[in-house]
């Protein structure tokens, strides 16, 4: 049942319309929690590897390209009996979204560096989300089981990018580990255990649940699935919660294994099942105390966001505005000098000329435009591709439109708009039904499916170039020599011809001449004829001499060059590089 905005601001039991963050707690309710640990690192460096040896499972074995492609939360219990929980984001240069989305929800930083590689650049921007979030790093020197490894160097490279390890005399811990082989593994997690008691790290563990919404996707048997973090409250079956202009009656909560679990209580990753709508990955969560408080809460925000957006077009219509406010004045300016007549009568020539070109315009971008449905199996990987195409420039390219984006498995509906809009279907790690395919192809959509980014963007930068026009190129045929100028009477009018020497390759009278005097093109265009002695001919080789004349009125000089000229269509390639 949807609630009227009027309801809501009719409630007046309610002070607070929006539902907030509690403050905090009496220090002497809170008890200790286990740390929150992001695993960040350059792709390849063996981050999921790491957590494979820690939880004694085979993470990658499930990797598309052997890369990881969203943030995946796992709790590791250790043989001392202590607790962590982990997040372990992408390293993809395309996922830097969700690294900050992780840096922002951690306690402890694990950077994983490769003995044998060094810093590379996601190094650095891992290092930089962790300072402007303002938390510890730990430096785990992997693969230092291979005989290149120098671990000396990868400090002395971080210690440039303001990380210092403690032998440099910093406060960074520095581990030597190797991910593949489990050696000092132990190590790793007695140093996130010894900064967590450093740390003091302390929550609630009863009360309204709060925290953090980590990743979002919709499950053909479960619906809209999230994956959250507890940071303060036990989040229970049964609670209400609110993520932005989305609510759930909590159904079930499951572990990373998929198994159910009854209570979820401070630094635990579950995954929360019941959400009416789907949340974007990066809300905060807050449970509130009954479902019709939950809907005047979205009712709420969704009419200030309403707002927001009205604000915020009003504002660039003003703008607009004002552009063509102080057009006017200008134009008017300018012709101040004129009777009132002729200024009125130049100043609709010039707003005629100033709109005239626009309708012309929008066919041309029209017909070289890629429309885009883009679906996704989580937000966070639809939040990617959004991310990397929005550094696309469609300056004299091709016009690309994102038309639609979801999560989830392509839909008829989703074809039936890429056939309205004349575009394609791009999906990411998504399946697509047996009946949806037969629609596609019936309506000549083509269906993109990837489970690795870059194979994905390698197509869509391959389909850009299909749409864009072929380009035109010349290549030199022949040239030859102007040795003398005659004039050829026909009829009453006299026609001028150069008499040539062929220097090199041939000239052929079916292709477009060029006449050069000098560093100058005097003339380019088609011959009227070329002669051999007195015979006509098609073409003419190296060393021979000939009598040419051409189209127009063409005065030749001794010593200037013809230029034969071969024009062919070549397929444009799209200037674009989405960075993989």
């Amino acid at each position: 049942m949807k609630v009227r905005w009027s309801r809501v601001k009719e409630d007046h039991d309610k002070p607070i319309r929006d539902a907030q963050r509690r403050p905090p707690a009496d220090p002497s309710l809170l008890v200790r929690r286990p740390p929150v640990v992001t695993i960040m690192g350059h792709v390849d460096h063996g981050k999921t590897t790491l957590l494979d040896g820690l939880r004694k499972s085979q993470i990658t074995a499930s990797e598309f390209g052997g890369i990881t492609q969203h943030i995946g939360a796992f709790l590791v219990r250790l043989p001392s009996g202590e607790s962590i929980t982990f997040l372990d984001t992408p390293g993809h240069a395309a996922f830097s979204s969700i690294r900050a989305r992780g840096a922002n929800a951690t306690d402890i930083i694990v950077l994983v560096v490769a003995a044998d590689d060094g810093v590379m650049n996601q190094t650095v921007e891992c290092i930089q989300l962790a300072h402007s979030a303002d938390v510890p790093v730990i430096v785990a020197v992997n693969k230092m089981d291979r005989p290149q490894a120098d671990p000396q160097r990868v400090k002395q490279e971080l210690a440039s990018h303001g990380v210092l390890c403690e032998e440099f005399g910093g406060d960074v811990q520095a581990v030597h580990i190797s991910a593949l082989k489990g050696d000092n593994l132990p190590a790793l997690a007695e140093a996130v255990v010894a900064l967590a008691e450093v740390l003091e790290l302390k929550a609630e563990a009863s009360g309204p649940a709060e925290g953090l919404v980590i990743e979002s996707r919709t499950d053909k048997g479960k619906g809209p699935v999230t994956t959250t973090l507890v940071q303060r409250g036990a989040l229970k079956k049964g609670c209400v919660l609110v993520a932005g202009n989305s609510w759930a009656k909590v159904r079930l909560l499951l572990d990373e294994n998929g198994h159910t679990v009854k209570e979820a209580g401070p630094s635990t990753a579950v995954q929360v099942i019941g959400w009416k709508e789907l949340p974007s990955a990066g809300e905060t969560f807050i449970e509130v105390e009954s479902e019709q408080r939950a809907r005047q809460v979205v009712c709420y925000r969704a009419e200030v966001e309403a707002q927001e957006k009205r604000a915020e077009s009003l504002q660039e219509v003003e703008h607009q505005q004002q552009i063509h406010r102080d057009l006017y004045l200008s134009q008017r300016a300018e012709l101040s000098h004129l009777s009132w007549r002729r200024r009125k009568a130049e100043l609709y020539r010039a707003n005629k000329k100033l709109f005239a070109n626009r309708p012309s315009e929008r066919v041309e971008r029209k017909t070289l435009s890629l429309p885009l449905i883009i679906k996704g199996d989580v937000d966070g990987s639809v939040e990617t591709l959004l991310n990397v195409l929005s550094g696309y420039d469609a300056q004299h390219q091709c016009l690309m439109e994102v038309v639609h984006f979801g999560v989830g498995d392509v839909s008829e509906n989703d074809v039936n708009m890429a056939h309205a809009f004349g575009g394609s279907v791009y999906g990411f790690n998504v399946g697509v039904a047996p009946s949806v395919r037969r629609l596609a192809e019936k309506n000549n959509v083509p269906l993109r499916l990837h489970s690795i980014i870059y194979k994905l963007m390698e197509q869509l930068r391959a389909e850009l170039s299909e749409r864009l026009p072929p380009r035109r190129v010349q290549s030199v045929v022949g040239e030859a020599a102007v040795l003398a100028v005659f004039h050829v009477s026909q009829g009453k009018k006299k026609i001028p011809v150069a008499g040539c020497r062929v220097l090199k390759g041939q000239l052929d009278r079916r292709l477009t001449f060029r006449l050069i005097r000098g560093q100058d093109v005097v003339w380019e265009g088609s011959l009227v004829a070329l002669k051999h002695h007195k015979d006509e001919v098609q073409c003419v080789q190296t060393g021979s001499e000939c009598g040419l004349s051409v189209h127009g009125d063409v005065d030749f000089l001794s010593g200037d060059v013809f230029v034969c000229l071969e024009e062919r269509e070549e397929p444009q390639v799209t200037a674009w590089d989405p960075g993989f």
